[in-house]
């Protein structure tokens, strides 16, 4: 994996996952027709670009490495987090309440525990 892209992913989700947290909060459904939700959708799809680039990097170092690996584990992990976060998106997008918002914040918050997985298997068997 590339070493600094798990840190940056984490933490682009963490800082996604607070914004949505605070939009539901404050009542706020994602409409995409305001500032502070047109913003969190910029971080999400920076967040997306992100990850599917970790599973570009994942599949081409999986192929190509000989190290002992829990292979087909990681490579769900490097699926199911790129498919996550969008589904979570339209999803809150969907839902025309407050908790459109609470949807998105579990995606996002569901991207730094399957990083972290992803890292722990891919450095198990160094």
């Amino acid at each position: 994996m590339i070493p600094v892209l798990p840190t940056v992913l984490t933490v682009l989700a963490l800082v996604a996952a607070a914004w949505s947290v605070l939009l539901a909060i404050l009542d706020h459904p994602i409409t995409l027709s305001t500032k502070p939700t047109l913003g969190l959708a910029v971080a999400v799809l920076t967040l997306e670009a992100g990850l599917v680039v970790q599973l570009i990097a994942g599949i081409v170092q999986v192929a190509s490495t000989d190290r002992e690996l829990e292979t087909a584990t990681f490579v769900g992990y490097l699926i199911g987090v790129v498919v996550v976060l969008p589904l979570g998106a339209f999803w809150s997008l969907a839902e025309r309440s407050r908790w459109g918002a609470g949807v998105l914040a579990v995606a996002c918050l569901s991207v730094p525990v399957m990083v972290l997985r992803m890292s722990q298997l891919w450095t198990a068997h160094a």
